[in-house]
């Protein structure tokens, strides 16, 4: 018994099996148990239904006899229904209980117990009752001798006829007169409903052994079979075997799952050959990685070590490590294989050995702890890595970083190293006393901003982050003195952060050096400009002579002047002078020596003023100008003075190609022109001066911008001009170029960016 419970235990489909089973047998066991039960309220219904209608019967039929009194006919016609229907038996009760009419003429005129089981139902209460339902009005009861029955009492109510028919009269108020009882015998329905019984669990328990057949053989072939060859296959799979393929010709659940079966012992097979092969690498990788590598026990005995050491130390077995490449007879002070052991964690050391050879080495050292399935430390593995070799190079590193600290502590520039997010002053060399007057203890820590005039901070700030060169930037030194320097930026790698390597050039002497070629470019300027400055001086003092003559005159003569001819020359005399006032601070704005700022200038108005001083002369030589002008140019960043100096020297240029092409050649009205245009796009705006002169030749095109070049006469130009005009041109981040053909003329286009809006 223990051995079928155990093997019941083991075994899936047996449980599937009992469990199937035990369901289908209480289910068949319900339907026949329910099916039984129907059946038989279903036949004793019918039966207590004909019951009744044959009681109903047996009143129509006596009805008659009854109501005429006719006792012999009564006792007949129960008599011959109860022969015909083969009832047990047929009584009529009259209203105390006296049998008056049977089919057994030996319970005639017997008084039955008013309160047995057939007069109970309606004596059971007092008044008796009058209407009952057909369910209390059937009994079924069993007689000592044997065999069931059925009996089914009927009341006989009093009808009209009765109270009035003088043969037997009774009281109108009486409701029922008596019961008619009926007793059928169920022994031929006993029979019946026996064999329905029986035949009905027959086919139960076929029903029940056929589905338990066909389950059993279901879960056999289909469940059972393909289960013990997917079991069979997992062994293999098992065993290591990944090939074989489980044979279950089946497309249900059992054959995709044999078919994943398959598939898992093939991506098994396939994983099974990777390791092999991973571990084969990692064996070959932990023989062949070019550094030391060993596996120690607690005691420090070498249990496994590498290629490399092996080649490197010829260790024997049952070596220690410190025996072994570090010729000790003890461990070492400072061991990471012992703090490996004693706290399970990974460590570091740099330790020194010697070589076979007795050379001296130099080691990075690592542990790390390996570990049995309970978390025990059982080993040690540490790598050394050789790093004699890295050893020199440091010591060599430190000699190239002493060197060449020296040479970046002796640029002769400033140069500052500044963290890239705070502009904080890192370090510097030692020019930055010579230029700027602090010591380098004054100064690091410092904001390199702070060398900047307070208003320019926030606007350098951005720059520095943005740009890698800026140009002639205002700095205060030490002792309050502005300097002018040309800035480098460049992105740098400073110990463990990034940083800006900032250098300086003092350009203060270079810039006043050109200021002065600038000034003196500018009072040649005014040389050249004088004839026509005092023909433009002329005609005003005209005005004003012819004026002061006519007063004179009058007065002389003592004659009255008109008081609207003296307001018309009074206006005229001062228009004049206005104009020459004006032509005269022109002059001497143009001829100072101005500061060097940028700002905000528009183009146009700069050329206007240009024009005002050389209008005159122009117009004297027969020099047409021609104005193209774009409104509303967007501004730019410029010195205003200096860029006038620069609109008229290109003019003069012009003047002086114009003049000797066509001093001596005929020529016609508009042959002598200038025309001087501006445009813009989104980015830049465009000078362009165009003059009808001789033209640039193309073999020196490319040289007019150099210093002290000239094509002119010896005493008629310096070679100043077009070079100091292209430095004003680069210092406001512009450009300037010359286009010319040979007796076509030239033409200057200068380009300028537009100025960002603040």
């Amino acid at each position: 018994m223990f051995k079928l419970v155990h093997q019941i235990n083991r075994s899936i489909i047996l449980k599937l099996t009992i469990l199937v089973g035990f369901i289908l047998l209480l289910c068949i066991s319900i339907w026949a148990y329910f099916n039984i039960n129907y059946q038989q309220k279903k036949i004793m219904q019918g039966i207590v239904e004909g019951a009744d209608g044959l009681s109903h019967s047996i009143r129509l039929g006596m009805h008659y006899a009854m109501m005429n009194n006719l006792r012999a006919d009564i006792t007949l016609i129960i008599k011959n229904i109860a022969q015909e229907k083969k009832l047990e038996n047929i009584r009529i009760y009259n209203k105390s209980g006296e049998i008056k009419f049977s089919n057994k003429d030996a319970e005639v005129n017997q008084m039955t117990n008013i309160k047995a089981e057939a007069c109970y139902i309606c004596h059971r209460s007092e008044p008796p009752l009058s209407e009952l339902s057909l369910t209390e009005r059937t009994r079924i009861f069993t007689f000592p001798q044997g065999g069931r029955f059925l009996g089914i009492i009927s009341p006989i109510y009093s009808e009209p006829g009765c109270a009035s028919n003088a043969c037997h009269a009774h009281p109108a108020d009486k409701k029922v007169l008596g019961a008619l009882d009926l007793v059928i015998s169920l022994d031929k329905t006993d029979a019946e409903l026996g064999v329905f019984k029986r035949w009905l669990v027959a086919f139960a328990s076929i029903l029940f052994l056929i589905t338990s057949v066909a389950i059993i053989f279901f879960i056999l072939r289909f469940v059972k079979r393909p289960i013990k060859k997917m079991v069979d296959g997992t062994h293999q799979i098992a065993n290591g075997e990944y090939v074989n393929k489980i044979d279950v010709d089946q497309v249900d659940e059992m054959g995709q799952l044999s078919l994943a079966i398959d598939r898992m012992g093939k991506k098994i097979g396939e994983k099974q050959a990777e390791l092999n092969k991973q571990r084969n690498e990692y064996q070959n990788l932990f023989e062949r990685v070019p550094c030391i590598i060993t596996v120690q026990d607690r005691n420090y005995k070498l249990i496994r070590y590498n290629r490399e050491f092996y080649q490197k130390f010829n260790p024997q077995p049952g070596d220690y490590c410190y025996a072994a490449y570090k010729g000790r007879k003890e461990k070492c002070v400072i061991c990471p294989v012992e703090r490996t052991f004693a706290d399970g964690r990974s460590h570091f050391s740099e330790e020194r050995g010697v070589n076979k050879d007795g050379t001296p080495t130099h080691w990075i050292v690592n542990t790390s702890p390996i570990k049995n399935e309970r978390g025990e430390i059982v080993a040690a593995m540490e790598m050394s890595l050789d790093v004699t070799q890295t050893k020199l190079l440091e010591q060599e590193l430190e000699k190239s970083e002493k060197k060449y600290y020296a040479i970046f502590d002796n640029i002769p520039n400033p140069v500052f190293v500044l963290d890239m997010d705070t502009l904080e002053i890192l370090d510097c060399n030692a020019s930055v006393r010579g230029v700027y007057g602090y010591e380098k203890e004054e100064i690091i820590q410092k904001s390199f901003l702070e060398l900047f005039r307070q208003e320019e901070q926030d606007h350098y700030q951005t720059l520095i982050k943005t740009t890698a060169v800026i140009n002639q930037v205002r700095h205060v030194a030490k002792n309050g003195q502005t300097l002018f320097v040309n800035i480098r930026i460049s992105p740098h790698e400073y110990p463990g952060e990034k940083v800006y390597l900032v250098t300086t050039s003092d350009i203060t002497q270079r810039l006043e050096t050109e200021q002065q070629l600038i000034q003196a470019s500018k009072m040649a300027t005014l040389g050249e400009m004088a004839t026509g400055v005092a023909h433009e001086l002329n005609q005003p003092l005209a005005v004003i002579k012819t004026a002061s003559r006519f007063f004179m005159k009058k007065i002389r003569k003592k004659e009255t002047i008109k008081d609207d001819i003296l307001l018309t020359m009074s206006e005229e005399i001062d228009t004049y002078v206005d104009r020459a006032t004006k032509i005269i601070n022109h002059m001497r704005q143009f001829g100072r020596k101005s500061d060097i700022s940028l700002e905000n200038v528009r183009v146009n108005a700069l050329l206007d003023k240009a024009l005002e001083i050389l209008s005159q002369q122009l117009k004297v030589r027969g020099i047409e100008m021609i104005r193209d002008f774009e409104q509303d140019l967007p501004l730019i960043m410029a010195d205003p003075d200096r860029l006038e100096q620069v609109f008229i020297n290109l003019l003069i240029n012009a003047r002086d190609a114009i003049d000797e092409r066509w001093q001596s050649q005929p020529h016609q009205k508009g042959d002598k022109a200038i025309r001087l245009k501006t445009r813009s796009n989104a980015s830049e705006i465009t000078v362009e001066v165009h003059d009808t002169g001789s033209g640039i030749p193309d073999s020196i095109l490319e040289r007019i911008f150099e210093p002290f070049f000239t094509t002119k006469k010896v005493g008629q130009g310096t070679g100043l001009g077009l070079s100091i005009s292209y430095g004003i041109i680069q210092d406001c981040n512009g450009s300037i170029r010359a286009v010319s053909r040979k007796d076509e003329g030239a033409a200057f286009i200068i380009k300028f960016p537009i100025a960002e809006e603040e």
